[in-house]
């Protein structure tokens, strides 16, 4: 398999498959892997990769990233030099509903990518992690120079396990890693799990919006062309970390002497959730009926990403205006249901 050919975990799902787009469109070979489960709606996953499988430089391998052999026989067939990995059980609420299938996916599934990478020459690794390992951190913005010792939800929980594993395996092997704490991202192609999904559906089915915390809720919302677009320009800056630190810099996310790197990948720029309610109002030209419910497990009031370290290590940051990235969400909305 040529060097320029990337391995996406998670093609069919809603980052990974506008990653693989992005990669396909500046000439880069992928290979794309997911099991389709059925967390959500499959055919939503099925529409991503019909549109994927019309270039001829991706292929595409259906199987579970805890399945150890076949990921062996994946990693030892492609002998793959960049990895994206992006698969993952996603969901706060869901973690708690289901904790075994966040060990499946992200412990197991992802302690098997570690090995195919650590193995067969992989030159870089870069991975999905997720702002809520911040937890219950009230300093804004978030830095990866925070502590984020205190998870409150499995998945979040999960998601630290997930860096700490590939420093040790950086630090082992000298396998470059770098993680991305993801910032509610949204866009085209989302997953009806998440918030702009679950209202706009709502919007136009006269159906109640739940705004949990009475409504005081803000999410630095991340369009996912900004998401694509770093994922692939750090993809080819590998971390290359200090051979000769002390054995304390490891402590410190920001300084450690393995070649793993932590990156914040969000908008910098909070919004309130009623005020994404009145611009998806807006784009549907329907008002909205909203419920206001107290606070729920697993929930944080608010996230807000220090995204310095990005715009200094690859002079991005991602800047998508809010209306702008709703307006073009929408727009795909009718397209897709034919509203």
């Amino acid at each position: 398999m040529a060097s320029n050919t990337v391995l996406v975990t998670g093609a069919a799902g809603f980052i990974g498959f506008h990653v693989s787009q992005r990669l396909l469109s500046e000439g880069c070979g992928v290979v794309g892997v997911d099991s389709v489960n059925h967390y959500y709606d499959p055919k939503l996953k099925e529409a991503r990769l019909a549109l994927l499988k019309g270039d001829r430089k991706f292929s595409f391998e259906k199987l579970d990233l805890a399945d150890r052999e076949a990921m062996e026989a994946l990693f030892a067939r492609h002998r793959f030099t960049k990895v994206i990995h992006l698969a993952a059980q996603a969901g706060v609420r869901y973690s708690i509903q289901d904790p075994h299938a966040y060990v499946d996916a992200n412990m197991q599934g992802f302690v098997n990518v570690l090995e195919g990478c650590r193995h067969n020459g992989c030159e870089h690794l870069v991975y999905a992690s997720s702002s809520s390992v911040y937890g219950a951190n009230t300093k804004l913005p978030f830095s990866t120079a925070d502590a984020v010792d205190h998870p409150i939800s499995l998945y979040a929980a999960s998601k630290r396990a997930n860096e700490l594993m590939a420093h040790a395996y950086s630090h082992l092997y000298r396998l470059p890693t770098t993680g991305l704490r993801f910032f509610t991202v949204y866009g085209p192609w989302g997953r009806p799990d998440m918030a702009m999904f679950i209202f706009a559906r709502c919007i136009m089915a006269g159906k109640p919006i739940q705004l949990f915390n009475h409504g005081k809720m803000r999410r630095d919302f991340t369009y996912v062309d900004d998401v694509s677009q770093g994922i692939v320009r750090l993809i080819d800056r590998p971390p290359q970390g200090r051979l000769n630190a002390s054995n304390n810099a490891d402590l410190d996310p920001a300084r450690s002497s393995a070649p793993w790197k932590i990156y914040n990948i969000g908008n910098n720029n909070p919004e309130d959730l009623t005020h994404v309610v009145s611009l998806l109002e807006k784009e549907l030209g329907r008002r909205a009926v909203t419920e206001m419910l107290p606070m729920q497990p697993g929930d944080v009031e608010a996230t807000y990403a220090d995204v310095r370290d990005l715009e200094q290590d690859i002079g991005f940051r991602p800047a998508t205006p809010i209306d702008q990235g709703i307006a073009r969400f929408v727009k795909w909305y009718r397209d897709y249901y034919r509203i």
